[in-house]
């Protein structure tokens, strides 16, 4: 007797090993891959070009700063975790994030159809847009293209770029001259050759707070909508869902207002750059 229950206690421990080997073996994956490298590391990895100031910007010390910058600050503060800052080229940013060498994008990013395709997008964090540079009360009074589609206005816009298209499309009439760099357009708004650039709205601001005086405002055209998001991998809804809340909470307590007005109203920032 004592001998047969042996014998099954034996057989029975090598069906339960047999059984919690199967188990190992099917296993299915963590569903939050990239919450558990992070936590396991102990260090978030955002990606960021630093070109983009005031989102994100190089410093004359070569450091990357800015209101992208802070808010991944935040995020691994919150996470209780050491944030590693990788610069990136911003055409390799969704590269880096699809080959699991960066946990997230936070390089003011528009959140688009096309990149939501090949990533999870939180947010938005911060709404930018098309903007106008320019010295004219015309232009900066205007609703919208209509009114300054007219051969009596001449803009600037870089060569091949969305903010090209917009004016060819949405103020047909008007003059176009297009630039090779951006830094080229500014100054014929500033030498009177244009009466107006045409750009993403952190550069205009930045190219106004530049050259004080200059008399140039910055003001964001109502015919574009770009809302800047945080992108992570597919496949963490875990991780979407902590960064959702977390978001939520930042732009309830008032902490996104007062990062806009750091790095938009106040200025203190332009020594730094390089």
């Amino acid at each position: 007797m004592k001998a047969a229950r042996w014998m099954f206690a034996a057989v029975a421990v090598a069906f339960l090993s047999a059984g919690c080997a199967e188990v190992e073996r099917t296993k299915t994956p963590s569903a939050a891959p990239v919450m558990d490298r992070i936590a396991a590391r102990g260090e978030l990895r955002v990606g960021v070009s630093g070109d983009m100031p005031p989102m994100n910007l190089l410093t004359k010390e070569g450091t990357v700063i800015g209101m992208d910058v802070d808010l991944a600050t935040m995020i691994a503060e919150a996470m209780g975790v050491k944030l590693s800052l990788q610069r990136i080229d911003f055409r390799g940013l969704l590269p880096a994030l699809e080959a699991g060498s960066i946990d997230m994008i936070v390089s003011n990013m528009t959140m688009t159809a096309d990149r939501n395709l090949r990533a999870a997008f939180v947010g938005p964090y911060f709404t930018s847009g098309k903007a106008f540079l320019t010295k004219r009360s015309a232009i900066a009074q205007a609703k919208g293209l209509p009114e300054v589609n007219s051969p009596q206005f001449t803009f600037a816009a870089l060569k091949g770029s969305t903010s090209e298209a917009v004016i060819r499309k949405g103020a047909p009439q008007a003059k176009l001259l297009t630039v090779d760099t951006q830094t080229e357009a500014i100054q014929m708004v500033i030498d009177g050759k244009v009466d107006a650039m045409i750009a993403d709205y952190p550069i205009c601001v930045v190219a106004a707070y530049r050259n004080p005086a200059a008399g140039l405002i910055s003001v964001v055209t109502p015919v574009t909508y770009e809302p800047i998001g945080i992108a992570v991998p597919k496949g963490d809804p875990h991780l979407v869902n902590w960064l959702g809340n977390f978001l939520h909470s930042l732009a309830k307590a008032g902490y996104i207002d007062e990062l806009g007005q750091k790095w938009f109203a106040q200025p203190t920032w332009l020594p730094q750059m390089k």
